[in-house]
């Protein structure tokens, strides 16, 4: 008897791939050469809850073949940011990238975000933050001068009924 599926539909339906989202045609026109040159460069999304942001990171550093760091700016604390960097450390020693992914990067102080600076710049870590508010008001300018922000739209109804089409038919 073949076992189900377990995994919540959002997860199954979670685009693997650049090819497989559905609608930002803007952020696609951004992001795709920036994958396809296998040159990650240090991005802020911005844009509402449910546009993609977290799935578009996994999915760039998927493709570049980086390793992928998740945390939330919400609860991590000092420890996790100097686990990180020592990760990243560890990676640079085995010519492996580090993209940092940084969930509400609006939520870190501007202590916190400058911490992130040296660490760009030397490109230790590549940075991608989400951030539902504006980053010209809400991320230093140090970042937002080595970052491409990227806006990211709600979907519009025709691609949210090609999104539902696909689900019918898992």
């Amino acid at each position: 008897m073949e076992q189900p599926n377990r995994q919540p539909l959002a997860e199954r339906m979670r685009p693997s791939s650049l090819d497989e989202v559905v609608g930002q045609d803007e952020a696609m026109a951004v992001l795709r050469p920036i994958v396809e040159q296998g040159e990650p460069v240090s991005l802020i999304f911005w844009g509402p809850p449910g546009t993609g942001k977290t799935t578009l990171a996994r999915i760039i550093a998927s493709e570049v073949k980086a390793d992928f760091v998740e945390i939330s700016a919400v609860s991590a604390k000092k420890a996790d940011i100097e686990k990180v960097i020592e990760r990243a450390r560890q990676n640079w020693n085995l010519q492996l990238r580090t993209i940092l992914f940084v969930d509400e990067i609006h939520r870190f102080n501007k202590a916190q975000q400058d911490a992130f600076l040296p660490h760009v710049e030397s490109g230790l870590i590549t940075l991608i933050g989400a951030t539902t508010e504006n980053p010209s008001f809400e991320v230093i300018p140090p970042l937002i001068s080595r970052s491409r922000v990227v806006i990211l739209k709600q979907l519009s109804t025709d691609r949210i009924k090609q999104i539902l089409s696909r689900a019918i038919k898992l």
